[in-house]
């Protein structure tokens, strides 16, 4: 039994234990569960993906209610299947489906997934990103999957649907990311759902000029029919062996030329920093690397979720995750 002080991080710390457990076997106790948090304790969302996990690998749960700050998980097995989890409201439906993504891939057979719930929210990665930046990577280790977005949700309706079909590999194969390779495309994209399109016209305007995007560089998405308000502004800069994708979203008493100048500095300083991957992509690459046994690639500068998700993997794998500052905003990362 692994003992882990979840005071230390929040929800992502959760999930990656229980993917940990499920791919290794090992069974964890948790406590002080999102301690640090104005909300301390389980919500909702960490709920949906315990009882996933749960699902999933077979498990005895101990400890798997609202607000409680101790989990106790137990896992018995992976096992292949047609899977549907309703979230509801805006939880997001990317974190529950990376929290049980690689389990899957480690089942007998194929495997699908429906989740229902939050798509966009500026909390968690969205739907987008998995697809255009996360799941090409894991192509490259040898995990094919296919995500669908099958309807937008936003926060704080929700009303989103994924839809993911993964195949099993026995074994992941180390990836290096040291060069991102020539520029190829750099083109944004404005989703507005409820909202005056004027807003994401005034997003694109600002885009256009801070990053010299021609027109046919510029989308403009209304999400019909609406489910509630909703905005988000993505940037995706694709290179010759990464593509990255910058998500920002509209809230109330923001201005849309706010919304959109902050997703071109984020474009900008990674564009800028010579890295190949974000820290956000950073974050998630660290877990399918340590499990295929090393890996390594050159980011921004690491997150706290990056560095006390390296001290959690280390707990279960018997790996080493150094972070490197290279110079300033560029750092290597090595597993091995």
């Amino acid at each position: 039994m692994i003992d882990i002080d979840g005071s230390q991080g929040g929800g992502q710390l959760l999930r990656t234990a229980l993917t940990l457990s499920m791919v290794t076997g090992e069974p964890f106790t948790m406590t002080g569960i999102r301690a640090k948090r104005s909300r301390p304790g389980l919500m909702r969302q960490h709920l949906t993906a315990i009882d996933a996990s749960r699902q999933v690998s077979q498990a005895q749960v101990h400890g798997a209610d609202p607000g409680s700050q101790t989990l106790t998980f137990i896992p018995r097995g992976i096992r292949a299947g047609d899977f549907h989890f309703p979230i509801g409201t805006a939880g997001s439906t990317t974190l529950v489906l990376q929290t049980i993504l690689l389990a899957l891939s480690r089942a007998e057979g194929a495997s699908t997934v429906r989740l229902e719930g939050g798509t966009h929210n500026p909390l968690a990665p969205p739907a987008d990103f998995l697809i255009e930046a996360f799941a090409p990577v894991l192509a490259k280790m040898g995990l094919q999957t296919v995500l669908r977005l099958e309807r937008h949700g936003f926060y704080p309706a929700g009303g989103g649907e994924i839809h993911a079909h993964i195949q099993p590999v026995k074994v992941l194969q180390p990836l290096h990311l040291h060069e991102r390779g020539a520029l190829k495309a750099i083109d944004a994209t404005a989703l507005l759902s409820g909202i005056s399109s004027g807003v994401a016209e005034r997003e694109l305007k600002v885009v256009a000029r801070r990053l010299a995007l021609p027109e046919e560089s510029l989308r403009l998405r209304q999400i019909k029919p609406p489910l509630g308000p909703g905005n988000a502004l993505s940037i995706r800069i694709e290179a010759e062996h990464i593509t990255e994708v910058f998500t920002t979203f509209g809230e109330r008493g923001i201005s849309a030329e706010r919304v959109a100048e902050q997703a071109c500095d984020e474009a900008q300083r990674y564009l800028r920093s010579g890295a190949t991957v974000s820290e956000h992509l950073a974050d998630q690459l660290l877990l399918p690397m340590a499990l295929a046994g090393e890996g390594s690639f050159t980011t921004t500068t690491p997150t706290n979720h990056s560095r006390t998700n390296a001290a959690l993997i280390e707990k279960f794998l018997a790996v080493d995750i150094d972070f490197i500052e290279m110079r300033p905003n560029a750092w290597r990362v090595d597993i091995a």
